[in-house]
């Protein structure tokens, strides 16, 4: 179905050149000589990039209909991570590109959102915030606060934090995934 820029909004998910984009925002623009047009900041569902584009009024923009899943982290094996559909509990497969450093904050049985296009998986959200493991870092040393108080940390997935000084290895923390920063210390 043909969208008008006029439906052009945030959330709305179009596709251009064969690429499946979510409107992140929009300006209308009615200059007082010309067409009316829409400058959008749209996000690439597959590879996440941000672009800026341009539509104007005679353009035909092709609606993308996006199937959402919720699905659970089963395993991974060599380049693929696998996962149980909460609905069907058929096992559903993603490739390491399509997943990118989500991978990082898996965890077994973690729920996560898929979202698909032709039953093609176009990406998955995490949790807002997922508890993890500290399993590497440096013993913070009292007065050492140079650096702002904070220093690397990785946790059970693999991906690196900034934490406080006073975590140590063995700490379970709180972690943001969407901003990779440190919450608090979870007891």
């Amino acid at each position: 179905m043909a969208l008008s820029i006029n439906e052009i909004k945030a959330g709305v998910t179009i596709k251009v050149d064969h690429n499946i984009f979510m409107v992140l925002d929009t300006v209308h623009v009615k200059p007082a000589k010309g067409s009316a047009f829409v400058r959008a900041k749209i996000r690439n569902l597959r590879n996440s990039n941000v672009i800026e584009m341009t539509f104007r009024g005679v353009e035909e923009i092709e609606e993308a209909y996006i199937d959402e899943k919720k699905l659970q982290f089963s395993y991974s094996s060599a380049d693929m991570y696998h996962f149980m559909d909460q609905e069907t509990f058929e096992e559903v497969a993603i490739s390491k590109e399509a997943m990118g450093d989500k991978a990082l904050y898996l965890k077994d049985n973690i729920e996560v959102t898929a979202y698909s296009y032709k039953d093609e998986i176009l990406t998955i959200n995490l949790p807002n915030f997922i508890e993890a493991i500290i399993t590497h870092t440096e013993p913070g040393i009292k007065g050492d606060t140079a650096k702002g108080g904070t220093k690397p940390a990785t946790i059970e997935g693999g991906a690196t934090i900034q934490v406080p000084l006073f975590v140590n290895i063995g700490d379970k923390i709180k972690v943001d995934t969407r901003t990779s920063q440190y919450i608090e210390r979870v007891y």
